[in-house]
């Protein structure tokens, strides 16, 4: 019994000696998941003051119903891995209850939003966008449309809040924890969404949160979806940091959404439902522009869509996309910053994604451009230089990206900045180390490096048109594959080669 007592006397003094830290970590856990239990799992309304006394049973229900929603091993016990899921970053609105279910949907296809305030973590332009995106993420997939307002009650009110905020039964954890919320349709707060002003909210990759992948996943909320436990999917309450040039529906959200309001209606992609309109031998156009993957192609009130990697072309009212530019854009060109540049006349707008700056249109002569300028034919920029040549009838203008400003000496002839192209261009794209020029009906593949044409084609092989047998354009110089489409030209007489050097030869000294 003495030689006993040592170790009884051991184990009490080591025991007084750890346990009180394991106790507060375990106290820590405890209160963690009950907060979290109550926000998520309807904890509190079914009765959490049972978790007080010794009765656990309703906890563990609980934490078996949310092992079980995430996929993870149901043991009612909160081990590590279900610890980690409950300090994930996520969406304020419950798992289970009200919102556990999809609701019903707005009476009416043709809804409206507005922007309360704007977080300062980014540039207003970069909101608007974000917003944007992410309410065009369902309207792609259903009838609905979105319009922005400035002022009065919007079916969908957007702001940035911190803590308790306002009457809004929800409020916000400070940074790290809920990210936003959401109200299913109806009257009141039905369809507000908002976003804690706590996180670092950005529109790129990197530090903080991407606003675009959480407005989008906010507002499947402001239109009745509930969480879904597909990790997949974008209806999934964890933030999932994504690539946001990449389409975050999954097949559970799009079948969740058009089980509330159906599939978008089909609308022709060509004018008047004729197809053969992009074939059309006859076609020129106005302005071409590169924009990240895609290359759009700009002609009077319309644009062709052509994306990398998809043989399918988009054909779509320019102001489908962008309401207040006008028809008849007559040069356009994607700058190193991530923007798009479109011109008429004495005017150029920017575009930011799918949202035209403020406090445009602004001259072209604020680019150091001489009165005498009236307008531009064409603009492209050299994305290896970050230099942007401006073709303006028979002069060849070349701005410095960096600096913002005009090179000195400005401007040259066409021809001898870019030799064999001739005296006039009506639009022009950069792709795969080549520029390509078009002129009427022809566009010409014209090697920076090399400084001369490669290859002589019809404006709209991109589209993949196929031409009558006896169309001399059957038969151009060379064979090339393209990411974005396919050329295909293919040396078959002689004649053409000689009309081929004729042609480039009288426009290098044309």
């Amino acid at each position: 019994m003495k030689q006993l007592l040592p170790l009884v006397f051991n184990f009490i003094t080591l025991s007084s000696a750890f346990p009180p830290d394991l106790k507060d970590k375990n106290e820590e856990d405890n209160q963690l998941a009950q907060a979290y239990l109550n926000q998520f799992y309807s904890l509190e309304i079914e009765g959490s003051h049972l978790v007080q006394g010794k009765n656990r049973s309703l906890l563990d229900g609980k934490i078996r119903e949310m092992q079980a929603f995430f996929g993870l091993a149901v043991t009612g016990k909160l081990d590590s891995a279900t610890l980690e899921i409950m300090k994930v970053p996520r969406c304020g609105v419950p798992d289970v209850g009200q919102y556990g279910y999809t609701l019903p949907g707005w009476r009416k296809h043709s809804l409206t939003y507005r922007i309360m305030n704007y977080t300062p973590d980014m540039a207003r332009a970069d909101v608007d966008e974000a917003i944007q995106k992410a309410l065009e993420v369902w309207s792609k997939v259903t009838p609905l449309t979105f319009t922005k307002v400035s002022r009065g009650i919007a079916d969908i009110m957007i702001a940035f809040r911190t803590g308790a905020h306002g009457w809004c039964p929800r409020y916000f954890d400070g940074p790290l924890g809920v990210l936003g919320h959401a109200f299913p349709p109806g009257l009141g707060l039905g369809g507000d969404t908002h976003f804690d002003e706590d996180e670092n909210w950005t529109a790129k990759d990197g530090d903080g949160f991407n606003l675009f992948l959480v407005a989008a996943h906010e507002f499947g909320h402001s239109l009745g979806l509930s969480h879904s436990s597909d990790q997949t999917a974008l209806m999934f309450p964890n933030y999932v940091s994504l690539d946001p040039r990449k389409y975050p529906l999954s097949q559970d959200d799009v079948e969740g959404i058009q089980s509330i309001y159906g599939s978008p209606p089909n609308v022709p992609t060509k004018p008047n439902g004729n197809p053969e309109y992009t074939c059309d031998p006859s076609l020129n156009f106005d302005a071409i522009t590169t924009f990240r993957r895609e290359v759009i192609f700009f002609k009077g009130r319309h644009l062709w869509r052509l994306y990398s990697g998809i043989a399918d072309v988009e054909f779509e009212l320019i102001s489908s996309f962008w309401p207040s530019l006008p028809a008849g854009l007559q040069a356009a060109y994607e700058s190193p910053r991530d923007e798009i540049l479109v011109f008429k006349d004495e005017n150029f707008w920017v575009i930011r994604g799918y949202a035209v700056l403020p406090d445009y249109p602004k001259s072209i002569h604020t680019l150091g451009f001489p009165r005498s300028v009236k307008k531009i034919d064409a603009a492209v920029c050299d994305h290896d230089t970050r230099k942007t040549f401006f073709f303006v009838g028979i002069w060849c203008w070349r701005y410095d990206e960096v600096a913002q400003a005009m090179d000195r000496r400005i401007p040259q002839r066409i021809g001898k900045c870019f030799p064999g192209v001739g005296f006039r261009v009506d639009a022009v794209f950069q792709h795969e180390g080549f520029f390509y020029f078009f002129r009427g009906l022809r566009q010409f593949e014209y090697d920076i490096k090399a400084k001369n044409i490669t290859q002589v084609m019809k404006t709209n092989t991109w589209f993949q048109c196929k031409e009558p047998l006896n169309s001399p354009f059957n038969v151009v110089v060379e064979e090339k594959t393209h990411s974005v489409g396919t050329v295909m030209l293919h040396h078959q007489s002689v004649s053409l080669f000689v009309f081929t050097i004729v042609h480039v030869l009288t426009n290098m000294y044309s």
